[in-house]
């Protein structure tokens, strides 16, 4: 069975797999796989960007979306007379002739992943490129342009090693999903150390990240500006104690939250011992 495995970490953000997505369906028909999809409005590749942090200390992530191809379906489940199927390989499939007029289909998928085409009535998504797998490509296109191989696709079997260490894109939907990510962003927590009667940055500072719920602890040093990052974290509500040689350590509670974003908790001061 064919899947997808998608590792943020390599993504940049070129969009490159969303262009060709639209360069191959956008009034081309693929029957019977896919009738052409208009130049505006649909993405069935597209790459989610989001803005995490507070300056200086931000980041952006890019998360490429696409049809999950569920092993178990809800747009399967509500379409009428087999408008939706799934293929031996795996791929699921919108029968554009059958699923006419069939919006059900659209409304059913909790990824927000199918399509309206308001012009022909006709749900429409990602195919994987199932007219190209038929006449002997290996990949899709999206697979194909991606310079960074962010974007996978193959056997099970062959992309075991990958899967083992995956995750599904919400997993409480239980959907069971085809389409696979690695590293998908958790939450970041950053700072720096400094002196501020002598106006320094502190390299080399230990700062250590305790879990309040948990327990739990990560530990990591300021870099050359000063700088220290906690990278996919839990959101949770964390402590910190920071220690320099020749100053007070210095114990940081309050405000330190990553409930409900990325955290930058700025300068945090020391002091040097009497």
């Amino acid at each position: 069975m064919k899947t997808f495995v998608i590792d943020i970490d390599r993504c940049i953000g070129c969009h490159n797999c969303q262009i060709v997505c639209k360069d191959e369906h956008c009034d081309n028909d693929w029957m019977p796989y896919a009738a052409p999809q208009p130049d505006t409005g649909q993405f069935w590749m597209k790459v989610n960007e989001k803005e995490r942090g507070q300056t200086p200390k931000v980041k952006v992530s890019y998360t490429p979306i696409l049809c999950q191809h569920c092993e178990d379906a809800p747009c399967m489940k509500a379409a009428k007379d087999g408008a939706v199927y799934r293929r031996d390989d795996g791929l699921v499939i919108i029968d554009p002739e059958k699923a006419k007029g069939q919006k059900a289909i659209m409304d059913a998928c909790p990824y927000g992943v199918v399509y309206w085409n308001e012009a022909l009535s006709v749900p429409q998504k990602c195919t994987g490129c199932a007219h190209l797998l038929d006449d002997g490509w290996k990949v899709p296109r999206c697979v194909d342009a991606c310079a960074h191989d962010a974007i996978l696709f193959g056997e099970e079997e062959e992309l075991a090693d990958l899967i083992a260490g995956s995750e599904e894109l919400r997993p409480e939907l239980k959907t069971q999903p085809r389409v696979r990510y690695r590293n998908l962003p958790k939450r970041f927590l950053a700072g720096e150390v400094a002196d501020l009667e002598a106006e320094e940055v502190l390299i080399g500072a230990v700062v250590e990240l305790t879990n309040l719920a948990t327990g739990e602890k990560r530990t990591t040093t300021t870099d050359e500006l000063g700088d220290f990052w906690f990278k996919q974290i839990e959101a949770a509500e964390y402590s910190l104690d920071v220690s320099y040689e020749g100053y007070l350590t210095r114990h940081v509670e309050d405000f330190i939250s990553t409930v409900d974003r990325d955290l930058n908790v700025n300068t945090i001061a020391l002091y040097k011992k009497p």
